[in-house]
């Protein structure tokens, strides 16, 4: 087996068991402050900050770990945050005040990194024919993650309650930081000295194609994530039981999920094909309308099979964008490209739940599936015509030129 895709096969189980840990106790993070830690009042807000503010720390420390994956190789990066992950879950388990969960929530972020330092080592250690397929690849193990999490979360939850969740969640992501040991990384280790993030984001500066990606990266991102800490609470609205809805909520959150193990790979091979623009551009599309139809349907089977559906499209995004960074970025800049897409990445996702916390007390939830609807379709919109969509040989010659 060539060592490409060998490495690939251990990331892809390393990402999927370390997101399917997350996923098996983040998404009930609102139950889990109403349940067990007394939340009564403004229960959107607190669910909005405590995931919020784990990807605010994570985002402005992605640079460093960026920068320090460049100099000492994305294997390193993958071990540390994992580890720290895993003992991130586990404190959770004793936490029994909302303030000391927030305090938990941003040691998390300090530790978080594992699935950018994946992107970045797919990056840089597979044949340049072969990159935009194993993006497409890896992008399903968090996919397959956030089928089995949500799932084994809600099932989970009913025999050892949500604070096992927690130690089932840390045991799983401190085996992912196990096995991408195995992983064998081609990788020189620089003399020169490390960057800062400053001078990182003024390399970034130089190059308009990059800053469009991380402007997309942030604008999607917020719009996703402005439902996260919202559904769990909608299931309920649209007639899920208090008493099942970390099962029924489970369901739903793997909807997407199954469209993106299901579509990944295709989207990743059909964007070498026609160029990674026009497969984002259709993934935007049909993001956005998937959105606006959610805000229609009033029962929970439909809201879930109209979910997988919104998923097929979109499970085109993210692969795209990845593949783009990797393909406008210099060969040994491509480490902190990655991390700064995903400090991009980490502040939509920071704004998102916040707003979707304060939208959600202030508005129905149907009409923020509008607005999310809208951010989609506008960031379609920017895309078609501009740059991103020039015809693929002329991508792939400038592609070259900034190298």
């Amino acid at each position: 087996m060539e060592q490409w895709k060998r490495n690939l096969y251990i990331l892809w189980i390393g990402l999927f068991l370390n997101h399917m840990a997350y996923t098996l106790s983040v998404p009930f993070f609102p139950l889990f402050l109403q349940q067990d830690l007394g939340i009564k009042s403004g229960l959107e807000v607190w669910a909005g900050v405590s995931i919020s503010v784990s990807f605010l720390i994570s985002g402005l420390c992605a640079p460093f770990w960026g920068s320090l994956a460049d100099r000492y190789g994305s294997k390193l990066m993958l071990f540390r945050s994992g580890v720290g992950l895993g003992l991130a879950h586990l404190a959770n388990f004793f936490v029994y005040d909302p303030v000391t969960f927030i305090l938990v929530r941003i040691f998390q972020g300090l530790m978080a990194g594992f699935s950018p330092a994946s992107v970045t080592f797919v990056g840089t250690n597979t044949p340049e024919k072969h990159v935009g397929y194993a993006l497409g690849v890896i992008s399903t193990s968090t996919a397959a993650g956030g089928i089995i999490g949500p799932l084994a979360g809600g099932v989970l939850s009913q025999w050892v309650g949500l604070r096992g969740c927690f130690i089932a969640s840390a045991i799983i992501t401190l085996l992912s930081a196990t096995i991408v040991l195995g992983v064998k990384e081609v990788h020189r280790r620089r003399s020169t000295e490390r960057t800062s993030v400053v001078q990182d984001v003024k390399r970034a500066a130089t190059n308009p194609k990059l800053l469009r990606i991380y402007g997309l990266i942030l604008l999607v991102s917020t719009s996703v994530l402005i439902l996260e800490p919202l559904i769990t609470i909608y299931v309920v609205h649209l007639g899920g039981s208090q008493s099942n809805a970390t099962l029924s909520s489970g369901i739903v959150f793997s909807a997407i999920g199954v469209a993106t193990v299901l579509m990944g790979p295709r989207w990743g091979k059909i964007g070498g094909r026609i160029g990674y623009n026009k497969t984002l551009f259709i993934g935007l599309i049909g993001g956005g309308l998937g959105n606006l139809l959610q805000m229609f349907v009033h029962n929970l089977v439909g809201f879930g099979l109209l979910r997988f559906s919104y998923g097929l499209f979109f499970a085109a995004v993210f692969p795209a964008l990845n593949a783009l960074i990797i393909q406008h970025a210099d060969r040994e800049f491509r480490g902190r490209a990655v991390s700064l897409s995903q400090s991009a990445n980490q502040f939509g996702i920071v704004a998102g739940p916040l707003l979707g916390g304060l939208l959600g007390g202030w508005l129905d939830i149907p009409y923020i599936f509008l607005l999310t609807g809208i951010a989609l379709l506008a960031a379609a919109w920017s895309v078609k015509g501009s740059m991103f969509m020039r015809p693929i040989a002329r991508e792939q010659g400038a592609a070259s030129s900034d190298t």
